[in-house]
């Protein structure tokens, strides 16, 4: 046999082995484009089949992971409710025992009243309209100066952390003013405002704007550098910078600033109101101390406290709804 003979025969031989093979495993020169689609095809289906597979080896339907951890999250807060219920519970329970033995143990409980006095009082001043209108008062003050505080505060807070001239000019008279109890500027809201309403709404100013403040101006010096000059790098200016990254991104920091100031603003504004208001739920609490009304002055703090209790959900419920990429507020929803 020829040499060219020989090397004809190993030609077809090759030809015939190479047709022989899968087509998956043919090189690419010799499939055809339809068994090269084919092939991809199979692939890409058994890559997304990959986790199908598994979860179904293991005995789990789709979403089961997801419906388990819904699951656990729901029973977790029930577990948390119901004990934060029974730690109330306990601690009525150990007020009724100590106030009906009249217990003198370092504290002298013989002069506080019972639960039973306490649901008495609760129910006379409820369904009187004065009841009311203390407590509307009372929103209405903490709403108005805790909105302005709120606006002015974050204002300032980025002002003086973006602005280098600024904080020079402002700084120092934010900390000279700032370590005064806010409820020791009544005399001074005395003096400025001529009703004592717009007095009451000063001090509650007063009282949230530098914990608003302090927080927002932490923040904003919190941000990391990259992300402005990124926007800047794509052509951004001041003002896009301000409103896609600086405002987003100091929310949470805000947010805090913004539930401490709410608190905040309770013991001011009833601090107030019990030292020059003639209407609202701390002052109402301060006449009937004066008048011996015990039950009365308990049931004015259990309203003080609800009130507190409800508007400070209201901010961190806020909070969570406009921060929703936090874990936490991803855990909440």
């Amino acid at each position: 046999m020829t040499a060219d003979a020989r090397i004809t025969d190993a030609r077809i031989t090759d030809a015939r082995i190479t047709d022989a093979r899968p087509a998956e495993v043919r090189p690419a020169e010799v499939r055809s484009a339809d068994e090269v689609r084919a092939a991809e095809g199979r692939t890409a289906g058994a890559r997304a089949d990959g986790p199908r597979a598994a979860g179904a080896q293991a005995g789990d339907p789709p979403g089961a992971s997801a419906w388990a951890r819904r699951r656990a999250r729901s029973g977790a807060k029930v577990r948390r409710r119901l004990v934060g219920a029974a730690s109330l519970l306990v601690a009525a329970g150990l007020w009724q025992v100590l106030t009906v033995t009249d217990a003198q143990v370092w504290l002298r409980f013989d002069r506080l009243p019972t639960l039973g006095e306490i649901g008495a009082g609760t129910a006379s001043r409820v369904t009187t309209p004065l009841y009311w209108l203390d407590l509307l008062q009372s929103l209405i003050r903490i709403l108005t100066g805790f909105g302005l505080a709120a606006v002015a505060g974050v204002a300032a807070g980025v002002l003086v952390a973006r602005s280098a001239r600024a904080g020079d000019v402002l700084t120092p008279l934010f900390e000279a003013v700032r370590p005064i109890p806010a409820i020791a500027l009544v005399p001074v809201a005395i003096l400025l405002f001529p009703a004592d309403e717009q007095g009451i709404v000063f001090i509650t100013f007063a009282a949230a704007f530098f914990p608003i403040m302090v927080s927002t101006r932490h923040a904003v010096r919190a941000l990391p550098t990259l992300w402005e000059d990124a926007v800047r790098t794509l052509g951004g200016g001041r003002r896009h910078v301000l409103w896609h990254v600086v405002l987003p991104g100091i929310l949470p920091g805000v947010f805090g600033g913004l539930s401490v100031g709410m608190g905040v603003s309770w013991i001011c504004v009833i601090s107030a109101e019990m030292i020059s208001g003639e209407f609202g739920v701390g002052y109402r609490t301060w006449m009937s101390y004066t008048i011996v009304d015990y039950p009365a002055v308990i049931v004015g703090m259990i309203t003080i406290g609800v009130l507190g209790w409800l508007t400070s959900a209201a901010v961190e419920l806020v909070g969570r709804r406009v921060t929703p990429w936090l874990p936490r507020a991803q855990e909440e929803s």
